[in-house]
């Protein structure tokens, strides 16, 4: 369990250099980049799109904040959720192997006309370590 060979290679995966800025400036509390991530879709309901089941696989970072927890696919934020964010209580963050951080929630959670379950994983050997970070944060 390393680094993902694009992230090696081309530096995909890593945190873009503004946003690393903003999260130092925040007190970062653990960080990984260049992890390999996916999203899983089910019972996935939105606008112009379904999928009964569907997986997608990126290179990604992850971080955690004295403030919020930041996730990047590729470049693009999928998960950016303060602690002071009340929706933050309703995510289901779960360490599925003893190398596999997992975040699921109910997609209508961050928009209305969504529905289904969308859930984030991230591979690192920190995973019990950014568990054990998310849930002393979470109040």
């Amino acid at each position: 369990m390393g680094k993902t060979w694009v992230y090696k290679l081309f530096g995909v995966g890593r945190i873009p250099a503004l946003v690393k800025a903003q999260l130092d400036r925040e007190g970062v509390l653990l960080q990984e980049e260049g992890i390999s991530g996916s999203t899983t879709y089910r019972n996935f309901h939105r606008p112009g799109e379904y999928a009964s089941w569907k997986r997608v696989w990126y290179s990604a970072s992850l971080t955690i904040t004295q403030t919020r927890v930041v996730g990047l696919a590729y470049s693009s934020r999928i998960i950016n959720v303060p602690f002071t964010d009340k929706r933050i209580q309703r995510l289901h963050i779960s360490v599925e192997s003893s190398n596999v951080l997992l975040i699921a929630f109910d997609a209508a959670l961050c928009h209305d006309n969504w529905s289904g379950t969308i859930a984030y994983r991230f591979r690192t050997p920190q995973a019990e370590a950014f568990w054990e970070t998310l849930s002393a944060r979470i109040p």
